[in-house]
């Protein structure tokens, strides 16, 4: 649902002086997710503090950091100390390419909000990035406009999904690899069609469908809306196992909901989940801005 700003940025040094902190980490009514406190983000953050938050990310999957306030520049600076920070194909509203930090939200090009932003694709369940060979770690979005009510993220727990599927499907995928792509994203949410750059920037790639977390070591069900087919099965055959699998990774017991409150950062591992936005507030009268960075990851195996 969510348009994009062409706004760039430049890295903010670490530098010397104060630190961002050390986290407390509490963990959320649910399955999944915690909260972090005692950490002022947009302030140098030191190697204890963030393996701590590396450490909370794989025991937790999504971490809400509250009452933040940070520029593009240090939300570059925070992204960067865990890993290097992703690009985007994605292009805005004048077609211009997104930059590291970008903006999703509703708007038009004139600021305001819209019911028909430029792309839909958020609202179905995705990991960000898994069209590139290189799949991304984690994402953060940093809540700058909020509406009163609605527009929440839901997460679904890929790894929970996979631990509870019968033996008999997971024999059945067992070394089976579907085929990711820019392309398919486009044809898949209903929006324009992937461009000849696009789609030579972002060529189809394949991961398996049944995928280890590099930390956990746990399996999961890697699928979402980036999929176009299996590998050597015909390919309405593996676009109906596909959405059966999506169907199944997506029931209620296996998904949160995060409301947004403005100012919070919230950071998760593309590893082990989908996500999707809900489009459920009224879209032509509020804003909903945040500002997205991309880690990127491992290829999978």
């Amino acid at each position: 649902m969510e348009n994009v700003e062409t706004a760039g940025h430049s890295a903010a040094p670490q530098g010397m002086g104060r630190t961002a902190g050390f986290p407390t980490v509490q963990p959320l009514q649910g399955f999944m997710g915690a909260a972090v406190t005692g950490l002022d983000l947009s302030k140098p953050l030191d190697d204890s503090a963030r393996d701590a938050i590396m450490n909370a990310l794989v025991e937790h999957h999504i971490l809400v950091f509250p009452n933040q306030n940070l520029t593009k520049d240090e939300q570059y600076a925070y992204t960067e100390r865990f890993g290097e920070v992703e690009g985007h194909v994605v292009r805005g509203l004048d077609g211009v390419k997104s930059p590291q930090v970008h903006m999703v939200s509703n708007l038009d090009l004139d600021g305001n909000p819209t019911k028909t932003p430029a792309t839909s694709g958020n609202f179905f369940w995705h990991t960000d990035k898994s069209y590139h060979d290189i799949p991304s770690l984690a994402t953060l979005l940093h809540a700058k406009q909020i509406p009163p009510k609605g527009g929440s993220t839901q997460f679904a727990n890929i790894a929970n999904a996979y631990d509870e599927l019968p033996d008999v499907m997971k024999d059945r995928i067992q070394g089976l690899r579907a085929v990711h792509s820019w392309e398919a994203n486009r044809d898949n949410t209903f929006n324009r069609p992937a461009t000849d750059e696009e789609k030579a920037e972002r060529p189809p790639v394949s991961h398996p469908i049944v995928r280890t977390h590099p930390d956990s070591g746990r399996k999961v069900l890697y699928v979402g809306i980036h999929t176009s087919h299996i590998e050597g099965m015909p390919v309405a055959e593996g676009r109906e196992l596909l959405y059966r699998l999506l169907d199944f990774a997506t029931q209620p017991r296996f998904v949160h909901t995060h409301h947004w409150r403005e100012g919070e950062l919230v950071m998760w591992d593309n590893r082990c989940l989908m996500h999707r936005a809900t489009g459920d507030f009224e879209m032509d009268k509020h804003a909903r801005v945040l500002h997205r960075t991309v880690i990127r990851g491992t290829v999978p195996y």
